[in-house]
């Protein structure tokens, strides 16, 4: 076998792989910062992978940070959970009725073109700078995409099951577990982890421009005092707190989704 042969055939073996793959694009990914940060950045810039993982160790050992994390936290969790109950029930609502969809699914629309950080000051304005400022921002992030999503979901519910259901007798809880919830599954999940990725993009933004403790804070803080080795660490300990709640809304769909496999 040549050794181009062994080369093609070791590729297609990485690549079958999904985590392999996956594991050899962050590797890549990895290097490349390093070397590039070693060769043409500056530390006050940009720090190299090394020294951003050491600056991850050193924010982990500060109580301060544990708590601006527990902190942020705390408001993407109850604004993602008012997002989610309020965009799920009402986008089932314009979903499954003509004249609600025709009133009120062009309104959403042009809601959600509005670009929400133009809207900040006046959300500080009515909220102060404290907790709920932080929650609302973030739900109003997180809101729009999950009333779309359960909205062309509840939509694509295929109404000759929803009558066959009603011949049989089925009960509304019963045509509610069998047909609509499984209908609207993939949607509902689509934008339930949209949802979430913008609620923690308005929670930190909140705690950018509106608040003196939180993630968002320190942000601010680090990049004032060029401090880019805590800054990209303490954006990478955001990014793996986004990873972790979408992998765990990932499995929540796979659960539910059982039946499709």
């Amino acid at each position: 076998m040549s050794a181009q042969t062994m080369q093609t055939t070791g590729a297609k073996g990485l690549f079958k792989t999904p985590a392999k793959a996956r594991l050899a694009v962050i590797a890549t990914g990895i290097a490349v910062w390093e070397i590039g940060a070693h060769m043409y950045g500056d530390d006050d810039f940009l720090p190299t992978a090394s020294r951003t993982a050491l600056a991850v160790v050193e924010l982990l050992q500060r109580p301060t940070i544990w708590s601006a994390l527990g902190y942020m936290a705390g408001a993407l969790l109850v604004g993602f959970a008012i997002a989610m109950v309020f965009g799920t029930v009402l986008g089932m609502i314009i979903g499954r009725n003509r004249t609600a969809y025709l009133t009120f699914f062009p309104i959403i629309v042009l809601l959600y073109t509005i670009p929400q950080v133009t809207l900040l000051p006046l959300f500080v304005l009515a909220f102060g700078v404290g907790t709920e400022v932080k929650i609302v921002y973030g739900l109003t992030h997180g809101f729009f995409p999950i009333v779309v999503c359960v909205i062309a979901g509840a939509q694509n519910i295929n109404p000759v099951l929803l009558t066959a259901a009603h011949s049989m007798g089925a009960s509304r809880r019963q045509i509610f577990q069998r047909i609509v919830f499984p209908f609207i599954v993939p949607s509902l999940f689509t934008g339930m982890r949209l949802g979430m990725s913008a609620v923690l993009i308005g929670v930190i933004l909140a705690e950018l421009y509106a608040s003196q403790r939180g993630v968002g804070y320190y942000i601010r803080h680090y990049s004032e005092t060029f401090e880019s080795h805590n800054l990209f660490a303490l954006v990478l300990l955001v990014s793996v707190t986004g990873i972790v709640m979408n992998e765990i809304l990932r499995r929540a769909e796979r659960h539910f989704s059982r039946w499709r496999l």
